[in-house]
């Protein structure tokens, strides 16, 4: 058991380390859309679907980065209490909290998975707007992204019941 869920942890961080370095690049491609948007409303005729297209981008910067950051410990903590406990009173109360964070994304998964099926049937949901883009790829995306997220707290899981029992896990920030 404990070959895999060592071998678990290693896979899943593997996976979200390289996909959310990957993904740290996004935030350029976010920044090009928009920039795009400044110049043609400046100079040519306003592009209607830059404005839509950087919120789908952020929507994947953000969903399928997510997971790294969890990995990083980059998520925001409340430290009034926590940065005084010990490693053990941390993993405890770690194994704790991300039982709750994987009961809601459990959730998240489901509504989403269930809202990219609607998407894809009838023929493909679009936006309201005027540029009417199909939802799906970006649904698609944030299903990917949720299931990451997902997979990346039940490897903080595995680790935090690891540290409780003594294994040294390295120092979680």
């Amino acid at each position: 058991m404990l070959r895999f869920v060592l071998g678990y942890i290693r896979v899943i961080d593997a996976l979200n380390y390289r996909i959310g370095r990957v993904m740290m690049y996004g935030i350029f491609v976010m920044m090009g859309i928009l920039l795009w948007s400044s110049v043609s409303k400046t100079f040519f005729v306003p592009s209607l679907w830059t404005l839509e297209m950087a919120q789908f981008a952020m929507v994947a910067y953000y969903m399928v980065g997510g997971p790294y950051a969890i990995q990083m410990g980059s998520n925001v903590r409340m430290d009034l209490l926590y940065g005084e406990w010990t490693d053990s009173r941390k993993a405890q109360t770690d194994a704790i909290t991300v039982l709750f964070l994987i009961t809601y994304l459990i959730f998240l998964l489901w509504g989403g998975w269930e809202s990219l099926m609607y998407s894809l049937s009838y023929g493909g949901e679009r936006s309201p707007s005027v540029w009417r883009p199909y939802l799906w790829p970006i649904k698609s995306i944030m299903v990917f992204g949720i299931f990451l997220m997902l997979l990346q707290a039940i490897s903080e899981l595995f680790k935090d019941v690891l540290r409780i029992k003594g294994h040294d896990m390295g120092e979680k920030t």
